[in-house]
């Protein structure tokens, strides 16, 4: 099975494209390195003008180094986190100085209306997560993976997040969510939301990763109003009343923790005496996996970059 990933380099003149099967891993992280390695990284990837279907691509990025415009989605690593997310976020606008920024919410999708491509064809059939109990052993992991629903004034059920986004069930959610248990208030963390008020007809709706057609999602409730949150975990905390009250993210073991994981990933694939010799040799190449080898001393120069920025965020 692959972690499918779409790189596009833009310009002027157009763009070129890259694809990866495996290039998804990690590359909220790889970004971190700045441009000045990033860039000769995704070019080191073969060029390839087809594209993946929109719900198969788990990670991509768009960078325009004549507009110096970068765009990113990605469902794991950093960006995946209600912990981390932010932290993620505020990290790559430093190390990517003088470039304006944004996560895509709507995946390649949300990448290819930018080049001004026509949309695909979505998939129209739905698998949702199943209900969980309160006591699912899911939830005592510290970034569990579930998407919590909110109902009127009354309900919250959890799901496991490991389908489609419970929005794209339409109003057939209500229905299916009819006998499930309810767990009155949800504390934890989470991957995404929805709340939904029947009697003014209305849904609001966050995630923290990206699904590919997001912005038209709301067909799949005709006669209803939906308002699409983004990542905009706070909209549900407030549309809730009080039954999502995830922890507030700590911006500074948020910082750390992703500045760790960025280091490790430049470091090598392993941490033993070969791997810290080889890593003092200029030329010599350190793998990431599938991803094209990098030398150490551009390993060294991603490291700096993740430095500077996690320097620049905690003000020293």
């Amino acid at each position: 099975m692959g972690n499918r990933a779409v790189f596009v380099i833009a310009g002027p003149d157009g763009h070129t494209r890259h694809r990866s099967s495996h290039g998804a891993v990690a590359l909220d992280l790889d970004l971190l390195a700045g441009p000045e390695v990033v860039l000769p990284y995704l070019r080191a990837h073969a060029p390839d003008d087809s594209w993946y279907p929109d719900d198969m691509v788990e990670a991509g990025v768009l960078a325009d180094p004549s507009r110096r415009l970068l765009l990113v989605f990605a469902w794991e690593g950093p960006a995946a986190s209600l912990r981390t997310r932010a932290a993620g976020l505020e990290l790559l606008r430093l190390a990517w100085p003088g470039w304006e920024v944004r996560r895509l919410h709507d995946g390649q999708s949300g990448l290819r209306a930018h080049l001004g491509l026509a949309p695909q064809e979505r998939d129209t059939d739905v698998c949702p997560g199943p209900a969980l109990e309160p006591d699912d052993e899911e939830l005592a992991d510290p970034d569990p993976l579930v998407a919590v629903v909110t109902v009127g004034t009354g309900r919250c059920h959890v799901l496991a997040d490991i389908g489609d986004h419970p929005v794209e069930e339409g109003p057939a959610l209500l229905d299916r969510l009819r006998d499930a248990p309810d767990h009155g208030r949800y504390r934890l963390r989470a991957d995404a939301g929805i709340h939904v008020d029947p009697a003014r007809r209305r849904v609001g709706w966050w995630l923290n990763t990206a699904r590919a057609h997001a912005r038209t999602v709301g067909r799949r409730w005709p006669g209803w109003t939906v308002e699409f949150w983004e990542d905009r975990w706070e909209e549900h905390v407030r549309a809730s009343g009080g039954r999502f009250t995830p922890p507030a993210p700590d911006r500074a073991a948020a910082l750390a923790d992703v500045r760790a994981q960025a280091l490790r990933r430049w470091a090598g694939p392993r941490a033993d005496v070969r791997a810290r010799i080889v890593a003092g040799l200029p030329h010599a190449t350190i793998g990431q996996g599938f991803g094209p080898s990098v030398t150490a001393e551009r390993a060294a120069a991603a490291r700096a970059a993740v430095e500077r920025a996690y320097a620049a965020a905690v003000g020293t």
